[in-house]
């Protein structure tokens, strides 16, 4: 049998957040499917599971009481209401993710991002910028599912996430998404690259 040691890969928690329509959910995704240690983030959540959608791999399904039950004994490192419906993020969660060597991504608003950083001070937050206002305007109304009012409102509520970029540790300006990409993608391998003078070297080298 060979004394060789098996190198541990180095957990991370990675967030990512940006204003609708600056493609944050295309580039988490591709991350996730491209590097096998990427994983997103089971949540929480209140509402009811959709068609195709399991328990515990898509979302961990709960009802109110036992939502309200977690969220009051500090289960959640972060929570939010959207549409009637309650979404947290389970800090042991993220915590026995990360032991196991896994990168944990999270695909969040900025209030959620900062009580993350807050509770775990090594994560890392990324933002994604659209290339300019007008392209996010134009981004928005390509969904056509939005009336102006609905627009108007997105796009005000986008401007005061942008406003906040600076206390981000990374910024991405997806203008084009090969070149967004691959930023990403070589944030997570500097920052693992980094991670690595915390690891006993009998796990980095053949000692």
């Amino acid at each position: 049998m060979s004394n060789t040691p098996i190198k541990k890969e180095v957990g991370q928690i990675v967030v990512l957040s940006a204003p609708s329509g600056a493609g944050k959910t295309t580039l988490a995704r591709k991350l996730e499917r491209s590097v096998t240690h990427v994983h997103f983030s089971t949540s929480h959540t209140t509402r009811p599971p959709r068609p195709g959608e399991v328990n515990g791999k898509d979302y961990f399904f709960v009802d109110l009481e036992r939502f309200i039950h977690l969220m009051q004994a500090g289960e959640f490192v972060e929570y939010a209401t959207v549409h009637g419906n309650y979404y947290g993020t389970s800090a042991r969660h993220l915590r026995e993710a990360v032991a196991e060597g896994k990168t944990i991504l999270l695909d969040i608003d900025c209030q959620g991002a900062f009580q993350i950083k807050e509770k775990f001070p090594e994560s890392i937050l990324i933002f994604i910028l659209p290339p300019s206002i007008k392209e996010l305007r134009e981004r928005i109304m390509k969904r056509g599912k939005d009336d102006e009012d609905t627009i108007k409102i997105r796009l005000e509520n986008a401007l005061g996430e942008i406003a906040q970029y600076h206390r981000f540790d990374y910024v991405i300006v997806n203008e084009n998404f090969d070149v967004a990409y691959r930023e990403l993608e070589s944030i997570l391998i500097a920052r693992k690259l980094q991670e690595q003078v915390k690891v006993p070297l009998a796990e980095l080298m053949h000692i």
